[in-house]
């Protein structure tokens, strides 16, 4: 298990589908060396400079946290059951419920799709909220994931970092003008 890093209030809850066994290994999230998440976070504006997956910790401060859904470690993520996709959005809702973040970020859409049973849903912002979390969906960072390029990833993050840099609604409260 990779522990969580999360506190209460976090602009953006970044939400793995699983650890792999190196990142269980190493104990930091998206700790792999091919895995493109810490570059993406950076380019999209998320960190000052690219972290380290030891230096996780340091998200806290910038108001961003990590989680899983599944918390069971695997060398792929289709190794995982329709089941244990199910049983961790349940936790994963718990958690979210907790540290009510801004935005809940799930990073590959197959997982999303598969954990909340929504069959239809895209890269972006979903309709589903989670009490006052709005949710995006993001492309998977993960070297098997040939999709997506660096640039293109570092695009839809950033996408969600200029939402999360808006300021927090009330759960029901209209947009205003431009949003």
């Amino acid at each position: 298990m990779v522990p969580d890093v999360a506190s209460a209030g976090l602009r953006v809850l970044f939400c793995g589908i699983n650890p792999g066994l190196w990142s269980a290994a190493t104990g930091h999230h998206f700790a792999r060396p091919g895995n493109r998440f810490w570059p993406v976070l950076h380019a999209a504006g998320f960190t000052p400079r690219r972290l380290e997956p030891w230096e996780e910790s340091e998200l806290l401060s910038l108001g961003l946290g990590i989680t899983n859904v599944v918390e069971r470690a695997s060398a792929r993520a289709d190794e995982l059951s329709g089941q244990e996709y199910r049983e961790g959005a349940r936790t994963l809702e718990r958690k979210v419920r907790r540290w009510r973040p801004s935005w809940l970020a799930v990073v590959g859409v197959t997982a999303y799709r598969t954990a909340f049973e929504e069959r239809r849903a895209r890269i972006g912002p979903q309709e589903r909220t989670i009490g006052g979390t709005r949710i995006w969906v993001l492309p998977n960072p993960s070297g098997l994931n040939a999709h997506w390029s660096l640039q293109e990833m570092a695009e839809e993050y950033g996408r969600l970092r200029h939402a999360a840099d808006q300021p927090r609604q009330a759960p029901g409260e209209a947009a205003g003008p431009g949003d």
